[in-house]
């Protein structure tokens, strides 16, 4: 027995100590972006459609390409968020990290294949909270957090926008906005010239370098989100100054 003992216990001093795990820190990005998207009643398929193709239209064009690929970091992180009614906001896209035209190509496909969907109310309060929440489970550190609202109606329901934006604000987190209305054509718009663009600049974008993007019509949603995402995507993140080759 004292012999069993003695050999357990020196086959124990044999075995070599386990190493301490390896703690894997995230590469930064220059910028967290949440893509919120209003689906309300108001956003029928045709115009849900324009919203989708100028989503994929201007992550893959060359210039703002050429601006994530030139950041100290050289990646941003995007996810899609859709939003209608108090309680109707969708994960359309999870977090995905950004940095090349394969990437951007990839993410534009698979939102291509998601389902269209229109619900009633425009809450860009309940928009702007889902948006925040969204960023708090961010796989990557970024200095800059942005979460970018386009519609084209005005916050309805039960919860007042200008506290769900002084929460996001309270947490580092810039709201940019893309205002359509006044159409020339037969779709969108659903507010008199300048009341939504108003609203948004009021009510709804806040924090640092907040700024709101105007689009006639659905229309011309794509090339304002082109503008927005370079002068986004133009700004530097403190992350990563130092790490660009």
């Amino acid at each position: 027995m004292h012999r069993r003992s003695l050999l357990s216990a020196a086959s124990m001093l044999a075995v070599p100590a386990a190493r301490p795990l390896a703690v894997v820190i995230p590469e930064p990005v220059d910028l967290l972006l949440v893509l919120a998207v209003d689906t309300s009643s108001s956003i029928d398929r045709d115009v849900a459609r324009l919203q989708r193709e100028g989503h994929c239209a201007a992550l893959c064009d060359p210039s703002v390409i050429a601006l994530v690929r030139s950041g100290p970091c050289g990646a941003i992180g995007l996810t899609y968020v859709e939003w209608s009614g108090v309680a109707h906001q969708r994960l359309v896209l999870p977090w995905t990290r950004i940095a090349s035209l394969p990437d951007a190509t990839a993410w534009s496909e698979a939102l291509a294949r998601k389902p269209l969907l229109s619900l009633g109310g425009t809450s860009i309060a309940g928009g702007i909270d889902f948006a925040r929440r969204v960023l708090s489970d961010a796989p990557w550190p970024a200095e800059r957090r942005v979460i970018d609202v386009s519609g084209d109606g005005l916050n309805n329901g039960s919860l007042p926008v200008e506290a769900a934006r002084d929460r996001a604000v309270a947490e580092n987190i810039t709201i940019n906005g893309i205002a359509v209305g006044d159409g020339a054509t037969d779709i969108g718009s659903v507010s008199p010239p300048g009341e939504l663009e108003d609203h948004y600049r009021n009510a709804v974008v806040g924090g640092p370098g907040a700024f709101v993007v105007t689009a006639e019509d659905f229309g011309g949603f794509g090339a304002a989100l082109r503008r927005k995402l370079r002068r986004e995507i133009a700004e530097v993140s403190p992350l990563c100054v130092g790490r660009s080759s």
